[in-house]
């Protein structure tokens, strides 16, 4: 990123490469809906070769920059939709659309307990949708999430642990 930051955009491959399937998954999670993720996964890239000067490692890693730049892109977006109904993000998911993402599918779970799964998410609120996405989904540690979220550690492992449980619950509803 540094070199990027230098104007070396050719450099952003490397990134976009390493970082466009999680990126897209976290959109995916948080607008439910393929196309919009992609759209938001494209802006995002564009808003890192625009706002590069941002980055400062002294700050944090170029992991936590990134995201917290996915999650302004994605309250935008939600912004946005809500002055505009009928956006593809307004509206749940549809069956087929359910059950895709890039991410490989782990052994041992069936179409079912992903479909169950998703469901359970889209009836979360949004910002529980986002910490257990950034959390479990995307990997990252509490640190980070505090630092994307701009919150305390412990504030972030309080509002993980509430989300979990209320996914559980919702889950666990559907059977």
């Amino acid at each position: 990123m540094l070199l990027v930051k230098e104007g070396h955009l050719s450099e952003l491959t490397e990134l976009f490469e390493r970082y466009h399937v999680k990126l897209f998954n976290f959109f995916r999670r948080l607008t439910l809906d393929k196309a919009t993720s992609e759209d938001l996964t494209q802006n995002l890239f564009y808003r890192v070769i625009k706002y590069r000067q941002s980055y400062k490692p002294e700050q944090g890693t170029f992991q936590s920059w990134i995201y917290r730049m996915a999650r302004n892109v994605h309250s935008d977006f939600a912004r946005q939709s809500k002055r505009v109904p009928d956006r593809p993000g307004n509206r749940e998911s549809n069956e087929e659309e359910e059950g895709e993402d890039l991410a490989l599918q782990e052994d041992g779970f069936t179409e079912d307990h992903y479909i169950r799964l998703e469901r359970a998410m889209a009836r979360l609120e949004p910002d529980q949708r986002e910490v257990i996405t950034l959390k479990r989904f995307q990997g990252l540690k509490y640190e980070e999430i505090a630092m994307i979220r701009e919150l305390t550690v412990p504030a972030i492992k309080v509002q993980v642990h509430r989300a979990l449980k209320k996914l559980k619950e919702l889950y666990f509803k559907e059977l």
